[in-house]
């Protein structure tokens, strides 16, 4: 334990847990022997760490959180597994993110910058990728893919193996069965991929140039002939925007899913 962290008295830390540089954890706190927390993690009161589990710097995790728990799959049968937690992550009250299984790797990864919003769910063997957004209770099922920059609205449940390409976004209250291209935009109580995510886009400074070539190969994905993939390998022909070709390697890619095409 570094000399510079601050432990409530109340707090639980259990012999062998490596806690960093100017660490706080809370009141009530539970934090496992296997549980390394980088530095200036922040553990508010009544959060559990747990498990074999990795929190980077400058991290916050909410009170009633519980980070590192055990799988929610009846198959995981206590084998060692891993949760890898990166920098300057909000987790916030009640969320939860649980440890990966011996079927699918061993390992739940988040990348930095991210925020798990009340009751958000991380399950087994995830991939997170940075600077991602999960609303209010929406709940991530195992194996998911999530890329960078991705916003998942309130109640919102992804099903498992299903991969959401980076800077989509998915609508409150829906449910998402079948991969999201890369800035798509999924909405309804079972999800149909309605458009891309044109404010996000340009939120983040896309040129309108490559906005124009999203629209148009949004369209030829919709309209074109062929079948979906079909479409896809044109326009990886035909386009020199970076954020297209993006689109075809996201589908053209493998994957346990099928996709949502446009609606």
């Amino acid at each position: 334990m570094a000399p510079s962290a601050q432990i409530h008295p109340s707090a639980v830390v259990e012999e062998g847990a490596r806690i960093g540089a100017d660490c706080r954890v809370g009141p009530f706190c539970v934090i496992g022997p296997d549980v390394i927390l980088g530095e200036r993690v922040e553990i508010k009161s009544h959060a559990v760490v747990t498990g074999w589990t990795e929190i980077g710097d400058e991290t916050v995790i909410y009170p009633f959180a519980v980070v590192g728990e055990v799988p929610q799959d009846l198959k995981y049968d206590g084998e060692k597994s891993r949760l890898i937690v990166g920098k300057r992550n909000r987790i916030r009250e009640g969320a939860t993110l649980n440890l990966g299984t011996k079927g699918g790797g061993g390992v739940t990864r988040v990348g930095d910058d991210c925020l798990f919003m009340t009751g958000a769910h991380v399950g087994h063997d995830a991939v997170v990728g940075s600077r991602v957004v999960m609303a209010n209770q929406a709940a991530l099922a195992g194996h998911c893919i999530v890329e960078d920059d991705v916003i998942i609205g309130g109640l919102s449940g992804v099903h498992q193996f299903v991969r959401l390409g980076r800077g989509a976004i998915v609508g409150a209250v829906t449910m998402v069965t079948n991969d999201v291209i890369p800035y798509g935009l999924v909405q309804g109580p079972r999800g149909v991929l309605d458009g891309l995510n044109l404010v996000g886009l340009k939120r983040r400074g896309v040129g309108r140039e490559d906005i124009t070539a999203l629209r148009a190969a949004f369209q030829m994905l919709k309209q074109g002939e062929g079948a979906f993939q079909d479409r896809a390998r044109r326009l990886g022909d035909e386009s020199d925007s970076e954020y297209v070709r993006e689109i075809v390697r996201f589908i053209l890619s493998d994957s346990d899913r099928s996709f949502l095409t446009p609606s």
